[in-house]
């Protein structure tokens, strides 16, 4: 069967991957080389820890709060868009206790199915990827912020995860080189974390050697239908019939999807970051700045932080205080770190897709036979990648899912 996948981020190429062991022939086609994207310069979190879906009660007030300031965490950039205010309603229509509830169970199904996976991926791969299995740092200033992560690592508990509270004190036992500026800290003892870009060149080398083939710098400019199905994808180079179709773009989905005449609510969510090298003393554990919503990752003497939640469609404008935040946020934290100011215009960015209710989009969709989706982890994307390829591999070949798919079918939100 030949399956053809639009996308080649990290959840593309996990696709493929499980689509080519099962024996199918596997096209990737993407717009640019596969050398950057969301995919190489996010933090690399394998985060079962992340249970929550990203549209909470009181997000809505909070993010108007934060809209208010330049630096802040959340900014929306304020125009009249349709897709945008779409997206925001259903946004809005999510963010209840009841919604939460509902998509907590689901999405721990999946980030706990891809941990395992992940697992068997560092044995499979030929070269390492620098999984790193020591645990991730919710840490905070903020005594009420205390309170709510203690609660959350007490249902983290109850959905099998292990979890350290710790005291100022504690968390500066186990970060031994550098001084800890925190009221305290919850340690997620299932997380890892990776080096993306190194994931990503490992994978794409060992999908060649497997015979996945790929059309890069190819831009998809539409498609052919008969009897509810797509039959062919046609790009800027050519023409490919295709059985199945994945659609694996990211950001893109929603602009992708109206060629097929579908609207599928996604909002491109902009983070920025910043690499620091060769570093004589860092991190021993990455970490979330739960109250500054800051991320750091270290490797080595190797060091990324990054963050900020950018609505503003896909721009490739920089803004400066933004990227200054998370620095500035970075040193509150860590103040013994004489980190040098970034460089503003070598500052990373890319886009997260986010869907209107925090939760990716996996499954057929209902208008086309043989369209998949497998796209909008937001923040999760690597974290889900490699469950997402699986499930979507037992979908094409109608096998029975890992997991429940309810939470995520493509055509839940409009």
């Amino acid at each position: 069967m030949r399956i053809t996948i639009i996308g080649g981020g990290v959840i593309g190429l996990c696709t493929a991957y499980y689509l080519q062991k099962t024996g199918y022939e596997v096209t990737v086609i993407d717009r640019n080389n596969i050398t950057d994207g969301c995919s190489f310069g996010n933090m690399g979190y394998v985060s079962p820890s992340h249970f929550i879906p990203l549209a909470t009660p009181g997000i809505i007030s909070q993010g108007l709060k934060w809209m208010l300031s330049a630096s802040s965490p959340f900014y929306i950039k304020p125009r009249l868009n349709l897709d945008l205010i779409r997206w925001g309603m259903s946004f809005w229509h999510s963010s209840t206790k009841e919604q939460v509830e509902k998509s907590i169970p689901h999405l721990n199904n999946l980030l706990q199915l891809s941990r395992e996976l992940m697992n068997d991926l560092k044995k499979e791969l030929p070269e390492s990827f620098s999984m790193i299995e020591k645990g991730c740092w919710m840490l905070y200033k903020q005594e009420k912020t205390g309170d709510h992560e203690k609660h959350l690592a007490e249902q983290a508990h109850g959905l099998g995860l292990k979890t350290v509270i710790c005291t100022p004190q504690q968390v500066q036992g186990y970060e031994t080189e550098v001084e800890v500026n925190v009221a305290g800290g919850v340690l997620y003892l299932d997380d890892c974390h990776i080096d993306t870009a190194k994931f990503m060149r490992v994978m794409f080398t060992q999908l060649q050697k497997m015979g996945v083939k790929f059309w890069l710098n190819t831009e998809v400019t539409g498609f052919k239908k008969s009897n509810g199905r797509i039959t062919a994808v046609i790009t800027d180079k050519n023409e490919m019939p295709c059985e199945e179709l994945v659609i694996a773009n990211g950001s893109w989905i929603g602009k992708l999807s109206k060629q097929l005449g579908i609207r599928m609510l996604m909002q491109p969510g902009k983070g920025y970051s910043m690499v620091y090298n060769n570093l004589s003393k860092n991190l021993l554990y990455p970490s979330i700045l739960i109250d500054d919503r800051t991320a750091t990752t270290p490797i080595d003497r190797w060091l990324r932080i990054g963050g900020t939640m950018e609505l503003s469609g896909h721009s490739d404008n920089i803004l400066p205080k933004r990227v200054m935040a998370i620095y500035n946020a970075f040193k509150k934290y860590y103040p013994s770190m004489s980190l040098p100011e970034p460089d503003i215009s070598k500052a990373w960015f890319g886009y997260r897709p986010v869907t209107p209710d925090g939760m990716p989009y996996i499954g057929r969709h209902s208008q086309y036979s043989n369209l998949i989706y497998a796209g909008g982890h937001a923040m999760l994307g690597v974290s889900a990648a490699a469950a997402t390829g699986k499930l979507v591999d037992e979908i094409i070949g109608h096998n029975p899912a890992t997991i429940s798919l309810e939470a995520f079918r493509p055509d839940r939100c409009r």
